[in-house]
């Protein structure tokens, strides 16, 4: 049990992942925080039919069981509860404050005919020079336009429309906003306005009425229901915040970026490998290698590429399991260090892999038409897919060298994906930069001192790093040079370019 410290504050954050929901409570005293799990629970979405949904009523019953056992846990002593989610994902409202049928998950097929058919009315260059947000098939901005091209009855009867941490903190607050972190994952933000893009969703004659207020990272929503309050017998006292809302936001608001040097990879189901910059950087250049702008803390914006990461192994993973193989993630990383080096690569981000039925006949079927040669076990598939990864990273982190004019000199790796030791050394080997690894548990310490910020208990961001680096033990990674990483990398991008953007 989390034993409160004399002068303690206790925060509770609620971190929800495409594979998991996850409540962890964050004490704050005597400038270290210390962070404890209390409640998990599988995030599984429901296939109907030909489509895919989250399961947000369930996600919500779990929600309101673990913030009533972290509230008996702290004795009552709770000062705010915030929450993170995944981003682009979206819940439609009806007047009354009722759902509209279950929000899709984000690998929906839906948005496969609506991606193209979205260029037929306004260009990539116009769209991206407008919001700045890479392509990627499963934003909002093509779910929200599958709806206008089936005529959906659910979008006409809307009255109000919020991303996925919006519908939660409504749920808890009586409040409906979006938060400025998720609302740049849309593809319909626009950053020179400072807001809905409502111009661009006209013109793919998609609804503006139902757009909330954007408010910061950081904003004091109010209090807690008072039915809620109640219900779950929890003080009612207190205050649901909007930390950073889309989970990577928080993450690299705890991320250890001292100066223009510092790069991040924010390492899960996703790779989100960037740096923090002042100002959206859109360019041609920009548009070219499908560089993305989204909102950071504190009027940042993260300048990042999103990779597909762990979700390759994760995949692999449940195929074998089904197949009675039961590998933990450690097992499969060590029978991966053990394998040979440099069988053959993939490009992580190549469309085929974003939903396979089985990923490792995806990927089997990717090797034999680029004419590589198969992986002939587990390990030397994990071993494909990590080394893959880090050499993707290298490219992203060039291109983010390119557009920005700086030289990076360290990579802060941090969330699930900065356990694998393997990964981190690859990607120190391949890309001949420092790798530091931590925290772990990133986004929930990012959505806690943003909870104390707005709070008034942490007065900077400045504070927020320095409580990070001085409440965490962090593991360096040292690159190790080797000629063959050369010839390994050339052969890579002869690979990898064909379908990257």
């Amino acid at each position: 049990m989390f034993l409160r410290l004399m002068g303690s504050l206790a925060f509770l954050a609620f971190d929800l992942g495409a594979e998991s929901g996850r409540a962890l409570i964050g004490m704050l005293a005597e400038n270290k925080i210390k962070v404890e799990e209390v409640y998990r629970f599988p995030n599984v979405p429901v296939k109907i039919g030909g489509s895919i949904f989250w399961d947000v009523l369930r996600i919500w019953s779990e929600m309101k069981n673990a913030a009533s056992l972290s509230a008996s846990k702290l004795d009552g002593n709770l000062e705010s509860i915030g929450v993170d989610t995944w981003g682009v994902d979206f819940a439609l409202l009806d007047s009354s404050g009722e759902l509209l049928g279950n929000p899709h998950h984000y690998r929906d097929p839906r948005t496969e005919r609506a991606f193209e058919e979205v260029f037929k009315r306004v260009s990539r260059e116009e769209i991206y020079f407008r919001t700045g947000i890479q392509f990627l098939r499963l934003n909002t901005l093509y779910q929200l336009y599958s709806l206008v091209l089936n005529r959906s009855s659910i979008l006409n009867a809307a009255s109000k429309f919020l991303m996925m941490p919006d519908l939660f903190n409504y749920w808890l607050s009586g409040v409906k906003v979006s938060e400025f972190s998720d609302a740049t994952t849309t593809q319909f933000f626009n950053p020179s306005k400072n807001n809905w893009d409502y111009e661009l969703l006209e013109k793919l004659e998609i609804p503006t009425h139902f757009l909330p207020e954007i408010v910061r990272p950081g904003t004091v929503l109010g209090r807690i229901s008072a039915s809620l309050a109640e219900e779950l017998k929890i003080d009612s006292k207190v205050s649901i915040v909007a930390p950073a809302c889309h989970d990577t936001a928080s993450a690299v608001a705890a991320a250890l970026l001292e100066d223009e040097g510092s790069a991040y990879i924010s390492s899960g189901t996703w790779s989100l490998v960037g740096v923090e910059v002042d100002r959206p950087i859109i360019s041609r250049k920009s548009l070219e290698y499908n560089f993305t702008n989204e909102g950071g803390v504190f009027g940042k914006f993260r300048f990042l590429r999103n990779v597909q990461g762990m979700w390759l192994v994760q995949e692999c993973r449940r195929n074998w399991v089904s197949q009675g193989k039961e590998y933990s993630y450690d097992e499969l990383t060590s029978l991966a260090s053990k394998s040979r080096r440099f069988i053959a690569f993939i490009d992580p981000d190549d469309g085929r892999f974003m939903a396979p039925t089985n990923m490792v006949e995806e990927i089997m079927r990717y090797l034999e038409e680029t004419n590589q040669e198969k992986p002939r076990n587990e390990g030397e598939m994990v071993r494909v897919i990590l080394e893959s990864l880090a050499f993707k990273y290298r490219l992203v982190l060039e291109r983010i060298m390119e557009l920005t004019g700086r030289k990076i000199k360290r990579v802060n790796i941090i969330g699930g994906g900065s356990r694998n030791w393997l990964l981190n050394q690859l990607t120190a080997d391949f890309t001949g930069i420092r790798v530091i690894a931590g925290p772990v548990e990133a986004t929930s310490i990012g959505n806690i001192l943003m909870q104390a910020y707005a709070t008034g208990f942490v007065k900077s961001h400045k504070d927020i790093r320095w409580i990070v680096r001085n409440s965490f033990d962090f593991r360096e990674f040292e690159p190790e040079h080797e000629d063959s990483v050369e010839d390994a990398y050339t052969r890579f991008r002869s690979i990898a370019e064909k379908s990257d953007g």
